[in-house]
């Protein structure tokens, strides 16, 4: 009888828990929901970084007329001494002259604080032609001024023939402009595919949903051609050209294994990789960042991308602090938050400088530290 009671009695107190945890109806969308951390801890937050760096990734279009001393001023704040701009040729129909007055203005006005690479044209590529007149383009952009080649994500993913056929990243018919670069001695910065979740169905096992809710141009789920087969193509192409070295952009797309990319980095000498847009991969894994950072120190530069000055705080309090648990500045790109990874001084150096001073010789050295 006892043993009957207690069960009642439990069972109704159990009851009355569960009544007294009934959910508020209270409801809220993802993106709304980004408390500011209650975790005190010590804090960094740096404007400037530790020493003179090279943005070997960024931006600009309208270099050919800009007057370039506002430039210069916010890049003296954060402590930039150049900038490369990899829009060579501009934006849309900027102009055939574009990349020549751009050189123009920059020798005339600050010719060690900025630098241009060139860009190239695919859609004649079905001309007999195309490549001997590429060829000799990059020649003349080259002695003109230009510094480097950008190839833009548009190769592999939507530039086609006149047959409406991709052209592969590594389709024969480039071979000879990849050539070209390595006997000219200029890096050639490629942009391949995007981050590999943007090819995966949009629901919520995908990582970057919110990016891809807010931006659903950047979405490729239905996307005949696939991730991996850009990505094998790229790297297909570092392959047959070993003696022109390449920037893979944005850790080539494998912030997130970098594992991956170290074997990458191992098999493929002539791959040099950047930071632009990725750096919410390396806040996220600062032990794991730490240890590739330091064992392929030589081969990282530094890069952001988009032009947004105090952005890169981001990058330098990443880079340089041992801060703990902080946000990154685009949530959309990491709702995950950041740790610093403490590089030493001859680190920082490197990916801030001494890199990017290997790859273009030509660059200043005044600029930077010994």
């Amino acid at each position: 009888m006892k043993k009957i009671v207690g069960t009642t009695a439990l069972c109704f107190y159990v009851s009355l828990l569960l009544g007294q945890e009934k959910p508020l109806p209270m409801k809220m969308d993802f993106e709304d929901y980004d408390p500011p951390s209650t975790l005190i801890v010590e804090e960094h937050h740096l404007t400037r970084a530790k020493f003179p760096f090279v943005d070997i990734h960024n931006h600009q279009g309208d270099w050919n007329s800009a007057d370039l001393s506002g430039l210069v001023k916010e890049m003296d704040k954060m402590n930039m001494a150049v900038m490369n701009n990899l829009s060579g040729r501009g934006f849309g129909n900027a102009g055939s002259d574009f990349l020549e007055k751009s050189l123009e203005n920059i020798k005339t006005h600050y010719p060690n604080r900025f630098i241009l690479f060139t860009n190239i044209d695919f859609s004649g590529i079905d001309d007999p032609q195309w490549t001997s007149r590429t060829v000799l383009q990059l020649e003349k952009d080259v002695k003109d001024g230009a510094k480097g080649l950008k190839i833009y994500k548009s190769l592999g993913m939507f530039s086609r023939d006149k047959k409406g056929r991709r052209i592969h990243v590594d389709d024969a018919r480039i071979d000879a402009v990849w050539d070209k670069c390595g006997e000219l001695g200029i890096p050639v910065l490629i942009h391949a595919a995007d981050p590999k979740p943007f090819w995966q169905p949009i629901d919520n096992q995908n990582e970057r949903w919110l990016e891809l809710k807010l931006h659903p141009g950047r979405r490729h789920d239905t996307d005949t051609v696939k991730w991996e087969t850009v990505i094998a193509e790229q790297h297909r192409m570092f392959r047959k050209h070993p003696k022109t070295k390449f920037i893979n952009a944005h850790l080539g797309w494998y912030g997130n294994d970098l594992a991956k990319l170290g074997a990458l980095m191992d098999e493929l000498p002539n791959m040099y990789t950047e930071i632009g847009a990725v750096i919410a991969e390396l806040g996220r894994q600062p032990r794991a960042a730490k240890a590739f950072l330091t064992k392929y120190q030589d081969r990282v530069l530094f890069g952001k991308d988009s032009w947004v000055p105090e952005e890169y705080q981001t990058y330098f309090r990443v880079l340089e602090t041992e801060d703990e648990y902080f946000p990154y500045h685009k949530r959309y790109h990491a709702f995950w938050r950041m740790y610093g990874i403490g590089l030493p001084n001859e680190i920082l150096k490197k990916i801030y400088y001494k890199n990017a001073l290997a790859l273009i010789p030509s660059l200043d050295r005044n600029l930077f530290p010994k």
